[in-house]
């Protein structure tokens, strides 16, 4: 079938797609049917195999995030599936091929969604598709908080604080692969085992009051270098006292205000840095040509990692679409995490 034919099918199939018509709570995810979208010259319509959860989606669903999205909206970016039509202007992309996403222009809680061809990635055999709903945000969050913004270097030592999530499980592979000596955090058995799995070098429970000390010993004493930080408004002012002299948090994730001593930064010189979630994120609020360089520097590495088989996303829990607010739920209250979030259609 033409992508012609594709897209007159597009213009009157309707699809299941979860919408929010007011901010709230996970129960304003509603489940609904509403017209399969059509790409434009430069975009691609996917047929939506998984999507990845995210909390930050949650944070803009409840109304709390900085930026709000108009209303109604379908949640979601990271997702993988198939390609069903492409856009006059779309060069590297056909109907046919397996993809994943960084970001979506309808949202990716739905069967079907549009993207701009620069946020569409090729998805290799090597993954599959819930693995690949579990690549945009995470890993490409990783690789810029690690190396973009911490300019992190090999041989230096880094401490990712919940290290068995999404991001933390990206941080780990691609620090390891790329020579850092790997600290990572968990709240459970389970999520240390997955944190050694995927290489970390030593794993500490973040629940034990005296794991801080077990750091500093792994570090003998010297600190770590860089701290990927998913939890800043608990861990930030711990994490200060377990930087090296020149050491750097990156804070990728926060759930509210932390009070911290600014002298416990002025000893060390060290860094405290926010980090967008993903290139696609940034892009949007800072339009600069590195900006886009780095994205696809990123990709390339990324890419590479796939081929290489060190890039290997771990899945956790899978909801159905109509679940979606359950997943909203455990996303936020879960006890530890283990691997990456999906939706599956």
């Amino acid at each position: 079938m033409s992508c012609c034919c594709h897209r007159e099918m597009a213009t009157s199939k309707l699809m299941r797609a979860i919408r929010v018509s007011e901010f709230g709570g996970p129960s304003v995810l509603r489940l609904c049917d509403i017209t399969v979208p059509s790409p434009s010259q430069n975009q691609v319509l996917i047929r939506v195999h998984a999507c990845g959860v995210n909390p930050v989606e949650t944070y803009i669903r409840s109304g709390s995030y900085a930026r709000k999205p108009s209303l109604p909206y379908t949640p979601g970016t990271d997702v993988s599936g198939v390609v069903e039509a492409v856009g006059d202007r779309v060069k590297l992309f056909q109907a046919g091929d397996h993809v994943f996403t960084t970001a979506t222009e309808t949202g990716g809680y739905a069967e079907y969604t549009v993207a701009s061809e620069d946020c569409v990635h090729s998805l290799p055999d090597s993954l599959n598709y819930k693995q690949g709903a579990a690549v945009g945000i995470p890993y490409f969050t990783a690789y810029r908080a690690i190396f973009h913004k911490a300019h992190a270097k090999a041989g230096e030592t880094i401490l990712i604080h919940g290290a068995s999530g999404g991001v933390g499980v990206a941080a780990c592979q691609m620090a390891r692969a790329l020579g850092m000596k790997v600290l990572g955090t968990a709240g459970t058995t389970e999520g240390l085992e997955l944190v050694l799995e995927n290489g970390a070098h030593q794993a500490f429970n973040h629940r034990e009051e005296a794991y801080s000390s077990k750091v500093m010993e792994a570090t003998k004493g010297q600190g770590v270098n860089v701290i990927v930080e998913m939890l800043s408004n608990v861990n930030l002012n711990n994490d200060l006292q377990m930087l090296a002299y020149g050491g750097r948090v990156m804070i990728v994730g926060s759930r509210g205000p932390i009070e911290i001593n600014p002298r416990d930064t002025m000893a060390k010189e060290s860094s405290i840095i926010g980090v967008a979630l993903s290139y696609a994120t940034a892009v949007r609020i800072w339009i600069y040509n590195i900006l886009l360089e780095e994205k696809a520097e990123c990709a390339a590495v990324l890419l590479a990692g796939m081929d290489a088989g060190w890039l290997m996303p771990a899945v956790g829990k899978q909801f159905s679409l109509d679940q979606a607010s359950q997943a909203h739920i455990d996303i936020i209250n879960c006890t530890g995490a283990s691997g990456k979030m999906v939706l599956t259609m």
